[in-house]
């Protein structure tokens, strides 16, 4: 178990790590059914790295993405978890509302709500943030599913959409409040190979020219060569140079 692929990341590590990972411990269950899922992970990320991690299903990979995304709460004892420098461990939900607001997530399944279209869909992600009027707010939404190749199908309704339009609409929501971090999880896993391509291409491009970092999970071996690094989790373990 190692990297696959690593270049030029002492380019990057002039910077704070924006992901610092260090003796990071989960399990699940409690008592005799207790099972350690994650075992002392040690990772640093910096500003505007792409990293894929992946490995066997149920390793533990979408369990740390979800920590890592203040989704999921350090547990007692854990080390230390910081992200764009606020530690999750013992963190309040106040900090965690306000890392989770700086943070882009990209899930598999789309997650859009059906009763609004793409517009609506991208919308909701600024209205997190309070900081604009209902008609900027729309008229950023138009820019991003633009910018995403959806501007013919704004106000389509998800059921009206491909798979591959229907995660568009996600990485547009995803990208739209300019996050720092973009985590993704199986984003390819429903796509074709031409879908899937044109998707994590889209997502590497729009978020370099944002400048935010991604973190990927998946399984699809033909999405590899758009990270800087690629590293490996096998029952629990992450292993990196």
């Amino acid at each position: 178990m190692q990297i696959i692929n690593r270049r030029n990341l002492n380019q990057l590590i002039t910077d704070e790590p924006v992901i610092f990972i260090r003796n990071i411990n989960h399990y699940f269950g409690k008592g005799s059914i207790r099972k350690k899922v994650l075992h002392n992970i040690n990772l640093d990320i910096y500003p505007g790295e792409i990293v894929i991690m992946t490995g066997p299903s149920g390793s533990g990979k979408t369990t740390l993405l979800s920590l890592i995304g203040a989704l999921r709460s350090c547990q007692p004892g854990s080390g230390s978890l910081k992200v764009i420098g606020q530690e999750l461990c013992n963190a309040k939900p106040n900090q965690l509302i306000a890392t989770r607001r700086q943070i882009g997530y990209i899930f598999q399944g789309h997650n859009l709500l059906d009763s609004l279209t793409a517009r609506q869909n991208v919308e909701l992600s600024l209205e997190l943030h309070n900081h604009s009027s209902g008609k900027a707010r729309q008229a950023k939404a138009r820019r991003m599913l633009q910018a995403v190749g959806l501007g013919n199908q704004i106000n389509s309704y998800p059921e009206n959409l491909s798979g591959g339009q229907k995660q568009r609409v996600a990485i547009a929501r995803a990208l739209v409040a300019n996050p720092k971090i973009i985590l993704a999880d199986e984003p390819t896993a429903s796509l074709d190979k031409k879908s899937g391509r044109d998707v994590v291409e889209l997502m590497q491009n729009l978020a370099q020219e944002q400048g935010c970092t991604i973190l990927l999970v998946t399984h699809d071996n033909r999405i590899l060569d758009i990270a800087l690094r690629v590293i490996y989790m096998e029952d629990g373990y992450l292993v990196v140079d």
